[in-house]
């Protein structure tokens, strides 16, 4: 009875050894926080116009990325868009988009994204499923993310990151439903609305290590012979 005790215990250490192992393992670090880079990244949508296409953006935005990269399933992403930040090149057109035709900015000024799943289709590839609010209405999208690969910050400690993000959407299911028929047939908006996202973002900067300099140590100062 006695030896069985034993071996049991032993048993027990070598597992607890084990999860403290594996609880310090770089495998199983922490995800990283990634905080998107309004000033190197894009939002921007296209729609077909009679029988081209216009090309939009939105100016401000901001957005945060939490990645495990040994978990992707356990990574997320939210994003908030200023809707009255719109920019097709045309002040007249970007004033109707704001109205109450399109994204009716006076009471939903913000558009925002909080994805609900992540997952691997390759290692540079994911799929991010959400919930998109625009106009008041919220609708399930997926975004199509490409990984473009990582580097250190220029700020010490610190990581940047790059993606771009794909989708399409139907205007019609938030509500945004202005169209007019042309004479000649045909209508001069179509519905759906393609959008491609690109993102630099960057981790905090890390507390470094400070380098001790090793002081060298001074000479002792002679002292004369005995006698001298």
């Amino acid at each position: 009875m006695l030896k069985m005790l034993k071996t049991l215990e032993i048993r027990i250490l070598i597992v607890a050894a084990a999860l403290a192992t594996l609880a310090l393992s770089p495998a199983l670090a922490a995800a990283e926080v990634y905080k998107i880079d309004g000033a190197h990244s894009q939002v921007n949508f296209s729609i077909r116009h009679m029988v081209s296409r216009v090309q939009g953006r939105f100016r401000t935005f901001t957005g945060e990325i939490t990645l495990d990269k040994d978990n992707p399933a356990a990574s997320k992403v939210t994003a908030e868009i200023d809707a009255t930040s719109i920019d097709t090149g045309n002040e007249k057109r970007d004033g109707h988009l704001k109205s109450d035709d399109f994204f009716k900015t006076e009471k939903n000024p913000k558009i925002t994204f909080v994805s609900t799943g992540v997952t691997a289709a390759t290692k540079d590839k994911l799929s991010v499923a959400g919930n998109l609010t625009m106009a008041g209405v919220t609708k399930p999208v997926t975004l199509d993310v490409t990984i473009n690969g990582f580097m250190p910050d220029m700020r010490p400690g610190a990581q940047r990151a790059g993606f771009e993000a794909k989708t399409k959407v139907n205007r019609q299911d938030y509500g945004i439903n202005w169209n007019k028929t042309l004479d000649a047939g045909g209508v001069i908006l179509g519905d759906d609305v393609d959008i491609t996202i690109t993102v630099e973002a960057s981790t905090a900067p890390k507390d470094l290590p400070k380098v001790e300099e090793k002081k060298g140590t001074a000479p002792a100062d002679k002292k004369p012979a005995p006698g001298k």
